[in-house]
């Protein structure tokens, strides 16, 4: 228990400043409420009213979507085979080829639906 005596205390001073700050601002902060600052905020745009089922997307966010989440986990598979590259020999290299080739595949399918054309 002494080696996360540390790591406990830094969550609870950061969890504790997190806290003391935001009730220090609400205390002490000013208060000065109009219409304007009542009022929904959407980057300056009125807002548009939309559908009873909340209106469609369009298929580029979700391969957007696709494409983000296909590198991020190609990332956190990549970095510890690289550093553990030694160790692995052989059949790290032919598990990682597979893995690569699966990643692209959902790569060429982005790409063939015109997820990378920036319009």
């Amino acid at each position: 228990m002494n080696a996360y005596a540390p790591i406990l205390v830094l969550g609870a001073l950061g969890a504790g400043f997190a806290i003391f700050s935001v009730v220090m601002a609400t205390l002490i902060g000013p208060k000065r409420y109009n219409r304007a600052k009542l009022q929904a905020y959407e980057c300056g745009i009125e807002p548009t009213p939309t559908p009873a089922g909340g209106g469609r997307f369009p298929i580029k966010y979700y391969l957007t979507a696709m494409l983000f989440i296909v590198f991020d986990i190609e990332i956190v598979f990549l970095y510890p085979w690289a550093v553990s590259f030694d160790a692995l020999g052989l059949f790290g290299l032919v598990e990682m080829l597979l893995f690569v080739l699966t990643v692209f595949v959902a790569y060429a399918y982005v790409w063939r639906r015109g997820g990378l054309e920036w319009d």
